[in-house]
């Protein structure tokens, strides 16, 4: 495990949110050298001792990194739908892949809080949360959805940014509040009522900000934010207001600060050379306004342009060491590493 120069003892890490699942080199997760931001070998070398693993469906038509226009704005239209019969077999293909890595010893799939702890003991192999990142794989009767939690699903995105039958995903515009287009729709509350019944994560990234109201209201747990930074640094559609912020601290949740390049910088730029202290500012805003309980990390790895200054998931040292610099604690540092994402789960898994 990772240790933080200020601390003798290991840091356990856990990261909330990668698309390694659905990356191209998937089939090399288990013994690494396939690329990517991340895999199992350099994961278990720097500590990373859990995370959120994603399975994700593309639109037919498939995203591309946003670029801002020439005067800096940028405007996309929300991708377009994908059909539920589509996104299930795709969805349990890559669903597979992680219970496949689970069956080889490679990852404990997590099902419960006493697989993240001993994951952060040290005991056995990192722990992976099986998360659907837009809920197109289920169906709006919500019959699937006992399947996929009986194969161990426990983090559910109810869109991505896009609209479905259950929510309208943000789309992804520059400079934008993201305060575009309705909430939940009918099908949308019953999920959040079910995920809450069962125990699974609602992870509002992707959200629109209709969308996030809706849940809060809902009180069905505290409210999580996976991967997204802050607005009043990078105001993009994607990114959290501080009334959104503060909604997340009053509920008992945390706002996984994401390291997609476009995300941190007040510029909007899919530029690499963006420096590591882009990540720093984003856990210091939600530290300083909430407190330092609710921030952890949810890097989007395998799905953005990360800062070429990490680099990748064996980065990860130096991250802590720049929050370090910065002047957060051992104890903070240690919080916002893996502790805030272990009490968020468990209080979801009750």
């Amino acid at each position: 495990m990772t240790r933080s120069p200020s601390d003798p003892s290991p840091v356990p890490i856990f990261d909330g949110h990668n698309d390694a699942l659905t990356a191209g080199h998937h089939a090399s997760l288990q013994d690494g050298g396939g690329g990517g931001h991340l895999d199992l070998p350099r994961m278990r070398a720097r500590g990373v001792r859990g995370g959120i693993f994603a399975v994700f469906t593309e639109s037919r038509e498939p995203h591309h990194d946003p670029e801002p226009r020439p005067d800096g704005t940028y405007a996309r239209p929300p991708s377009p739908r994908v059909g539920q019969a589509r996104a299930a077999a795709l969805s349990t293909i890559a669903a597979g892949r992680l219970l496949a890595l689970e069956r080889a010893g490679a990852v404990r799939v997590a099902r419960s809080g006493a697989d993240l702890d001993a994951a952060a003991a040290g005991d056995g192999p990192p722990v992976a949360v099986l998360h659907l990142e837009g809920a197109e794989a289920i169906d709006p009767g919500l019959e699937s959805l006992e399947t996929w939690y009986a194969a161990g699903l426990r983090s559910l995105g109810p869109v991505w940014s896009r609209p479905n039958a259950f929510a309208h995903g943000v789309p992804f515009v520059f400079p934008s509040s993201p305060d575009v287009g309705p909430g939940l729709t009918r099908a949308g509350r019953a999920l959040v009522r079910r995920c809450g019944e069962l125990g699974i994560v609602v992870d509002l990234s992707h959200m629109n900000e209709a969308g996030f109201w809706d849940v809060a209201r809902s009180d069905t747990g505290p409210l999580v934010v996976s991967h997204a930074g802050v607005h009043a640094i990078s105001p993009c559609s994607r990114n959290l207001t501080d009334a959104q912020i503060d909604a997340v601290a009053a509920s008992g949740g945390l706002v996984g600060i994401v390291f997609a390049c476009f995300f941190l910088r007040p510029d909007f730029a899919n530029d690499p050379d963006t420096p590591l202290q882009q990540i720093v500012e984003h856990v210091r805003h939600v530290a300083a306004r909430v407190g330092v309980a609710h921030v952890a990390f949810g890097s989007d790895f395998d799905g953005a342009t990360i800062p070429a200054a990490l680099g990748d998931v064996a980065g990860y040292p130096r991250l802590l060491a720049a929050l370090a610099d910065a002047g957060f604690s051992r104890a903070e540092i240690r919080a916002i590493a893996w502790e805030n994402w272990r009490r968020v789960l468990g209080a979801w898994w009750r």
